[in-house]
């Protein structure tokens, strides 16, 4: 596992990339508020299965792709990065991984460049509509209560005072482990704010850019997920009319990727060997 820079879509981005760079790429895509660190437990898995896996510090975490405005971190522009991304390693089509927003990019990237993907694989972030249609019921409302204060003006001072100490306290209490590389990473108001872009940035106008998923599909979520409730999770399938395998970890939360490594590089592998 080696760190590099990628040139794309007009910034630099930081990567940490495994495997044969001849091999078919894997792309990884990381969610708020962690970095490409958060698939170290992948990128040496699909290395020793010959694939070429990068996982990227998206935009608003990589110090070259910062740019100012909300605008700037709409879903269409991060599913932009990803394809620049794939451009740059000069992959015509790739296999994209996805946790948490970095499952809405991916989710986003199916629904409207299928013909860019082999597989598509998304951890814990239902698909976009599923959650449209779960957030008219209170359970999926009352989970994601803490959103509008991440869109405020205050999170980035609040999250990052003291050095990160309520980041930190946040990752710990939501059941992440090892917290310190992402308070390193984005404890800071200016670190901060491209991540919190992405909230800010949601617009319900993105929804009718989606096609129907026809890439061979694998969505994977834990049952103890704090923020992503059964209701949009179990109706993600309803939006894939391509091969689709839906599995649910038991006695897992959100941070599938980390806390159940192995089950879920088990599933990964089976799914892009299939």
């Amino acid at each position: 596992m080696r760190p590099t820079e990628i040139s794309a879509n007009g910034f630099v981005f930081g990567a940490l990339q495994d495997g044969p760079p001849d091999g078919p790429l894997v792309l990884l895509l990381h969610g708020w508020p962690q970095t490409s660190w958060a698939w170290r437990r992948q990128l040496p898995a699909l290395a020793s299965a010959g694939y070429h896996a990068v996982a990227v510090d998206q935009r608003g975490y990589s110090p070259g792709a910062r740019p100012d405005g909300v605008a700037a971190y709409r879903i269409g522009e991060l599913a932009g990065d990803a394809l620049a991304v794939a451009d740059t390693l000069g992959a015509g089509r790739f296999s994209v991984v996805g946790h948490d927003w970095g499952g809405a990019v991916a989710w986003h990237l199916g629904g409207t460049a299928a013909e860019r993907l082999h597989t598509l694989t998304v951890a814990s972030t239902p698909h976009p509509l599923a959650m449209a249609r779960a957030l008219k019921g209170w359970d999926q409302r009352r989970r994601l209560a803490y959103v509008p204060f991440l869109r405020s003006p205050l999170a980035e001072v609040a999250l990052t005072a003291g050095g990160g100490v309520a980041l930190r306290r946040m990752l710990r209490l939501s059941g992440l482990r090892e917290v310190e590389p992402y308070v390193a990473a984005l404890g800071t108001r200016e670190r901060m704010r491209g991540p919190l872009n992405y909230y800010r940035a949601v617009d319900g106008r993105a929804l009718r850019d989606l096609q129907r998923i026809t890439t061979p599909t694998l969505y994977v979520w834990g049952d103890r997920d704090p923020a992503l409730g059964p209701a949009a999770a179990r109706a993600s399938g309803d939006h894939v009319d391509g091969r689709y395998r839906f599995e649910i970890l038991r006695g897992e939360g959100h941070w599938i990727p980390e806390r159940a490594a192995d089950r879920f590089n088990e599933l990964l592998l089976d799914h892009l060997a299939a």
